[in-house]
Order: C-alpha cells, then sequence, then structure tokens
C-alpha cells in the first residue's frame, strides 16, 4: 500500500468479535484515514486504540441527514474517508449504501477493503447448502408482519440467513416454523469469541430448544431450503393420522401429519375428517 491513502471511500471490514480477524490492510487503511465514519464512536474507538489509528472519527448512520452526505462526498475529492461499521462488513444490514451511491454519482474512487461478515462466517459453520443463498437481515419485530415476511419467500429454492437478537430468537425460529415446517437449520452465536456456538437441528428441535430462552450475543439463524419431498399417498396419509388420531383431536393430529409429510393442512385435516366419520 502507497504512503498515502488515494482519495476517495474507503468501505473496511472490521472484526466480529475476535480482533485478532483484522486484516493487515484493514489496519493500514485505517491508520491512514483523513476521516472515519462510524456506528458508534465509542466501539470503534477501541478497535483503533488496538491498532494504533489516530484519524478522527464522525457518526453516520441511517439518521445522517443528506446535506450532512453532501459535505462528506464533497471531501472525497482530496481526502481518503473510510467507512466502517460496529462489527463485520459495512452496509451488510448496516446503513451505506446511499453514500457509496452518491460518492459514484460524484466520480469518487470506491475501493473495499474486505474481511468478517457474520452472514458468511455463519454460512460456513451451518452445513446447510451454499451454492445459493438468501439474506434477509433482521425480520419485522411485529408477529403478523414477521409471518407476512416469512411467507413472501417460502419457496424460494435457497438458503435463508437471518439475523436476529436474543430476546426475539425464539418468537422468530416459531414463526420460520410455523411457515415453512421442519426444515433443517442452525443457530450460529457469539461466532469467533469465546464461547462461539453453533447449534444445528430442524427447526421444529429450535423452536423447542429456544422456546423462552434469551441467548446472550449476536446471532444467525441459518435456514435450510425447501425440502423435495415425494408426494405422500392417501394410503400413507391415513395410516400416519389413524395413529396420530388415537391420542390428538382430528385437527392436532392432522397438524403433525402434515408437518411429518410435508403437505398441506387442508388435505391432512380433509383426510382426518373423513376417517373421524367412519
Amino acid at each position: 500500500m502507497a504512503d498515502r491513502l488515494p482519495s476517495g471511500l474507503h468501505l473496511v471490514a472490521t472484526p466480529i468479535g475476535n480482533l485478532g480477524d483484522l486484516s493487515p490492510r484493514a489496519a493500514e487503511t485505517l491508520r491512514g484515514a483523513d476521516l472515519i465514519l462510524v456506528e458508534d464512536t465509542r466501539v470503534t474507538a477501541k478497535l483503533l486504540a488496538h491498532i494504533g489509528a489516530k484519524a478522527p472519527m464522525r457518526r453516520y448512520d441511517d439518521h445522517t441527514s443528506g446535506e450532512e452526505r453532501e459535505r462528506i462526498v464533497a471531501r472525497l475529492a482530496k481526502e481518503a474517508i473510510a467507512l466502517v461499521s460496529d462489527a463485520g462488513t459495512p452496509l451488510i444490514s448496516d446503513p451505506g449504501y446511499k453514500l457509496v451511491r452518491a460518492a459514484r454519482a460524484a466520480g469518487h474512487e470506491v475501493h473495499t477493503v474486505p474481511g468478517p461478515c457474520a452472514a458468511i462466517a455463519a454460512l460456513t459453520l451451518a452445513g446447510l447448502p451454499t451454492d445459493r443463498f438468501l439474506f434477509l437481515g433482521f425480520l419485522p419485530a411485529k408477529a403478523k408482519a414477521r409471518l407476512d415476511a416469512i411467507a413472501e419467500i417460502a419457496w424460494v429454492r435457497a438458503t435463508l440467513v437471518i439475523y436476529e437478537s436474543g430476546s426475539r430468537l425464539g418468537e422468530t425460529l416459531g414463526a420460520l416454523r410455523k411457515q415453512l415446517g421442519p426444515r433443517e437449520a442452525a443457530v450460529a452465536r457469539e461466532i469467533t469469541k469465546l464461547h462461539e456456538e453453533c447449534v444445528t437441528g430442524t427447526l421444529t428441535d429450535l423452536t423447542d430448544r429456544y422456546a423462552g430462552v434469551a441467548p446472550k450475543g449476536e446471532i444467525v439463524i441459518v435456514v435450510g431450503p425447501p425440502i423435495e419431498a415425494e408426494v405422500a399417498s392417501d394410503a400413507e396419509v391415513d395410516r400416519l393420522l389413524e395413529s396420530a388420531m388415537a391420542r390428538l383431536s382430528p385437527s392436532r393430529a392432522a397438524a403433525e401429519v402434515a408437518e411429518q409429510l410435508n403437505i398441506p393442512r387442508k388435505r391432512a385435516y380433509a383426510r382426518a375428517l373423513d376417517l373421524s366419520r367412519k
């Protein structure tokens, strides 16, 4: 790298937990920047102190005004300005795309310094297909909006990657199970940190595990793509329904069998009603 950074906007990935994951190029960029745009100055100050970077910081987030963004862009002609998020790769479920777009529109160079990303790290831990994946960021907080958002992508043939907080993990897993059935999934937590863990199983398993539990740390949920299942015959549906109805009501038996065979609940319930009349 040259003694002086080239002018323009530098997108710098920072560690998601382990400071050892900061690349030498990222450290050099932060040390050589004229200004560093950050989400939280308190968080980034610790990283800068660790590498001996003394560039001034300025807060940049979703609430930054258009006028302030224009002032930043105007400085890019002569200055090297770095953009970081609190952790990971900037712009991935973080503010910044408007700044990148404005910088390019003004004719300034945009440089990327790639590195850690929680979504990609979780994919590598989960052991689920990675040839196609869809990053959803954070799902809506309200229950109905969350269910609607999941329904929109229920049959996308790709692995799903979702960010979530510990306090909402149980509710989100329950919503995913309700809309997607018992797909394979993983919950990755505290990635690269001392207590890193990745718990795998079906959405049913994970919903039961985290019901009423609010684990600490930042969390990534990874859900496998839709299961290519053979169409169950009526005889197979009836056999399982008869067994389930010996201990459950027709409606609950239908729900259980529908999930087990990955068939529509309406079909299972119609068969359950026929069997109950016989």
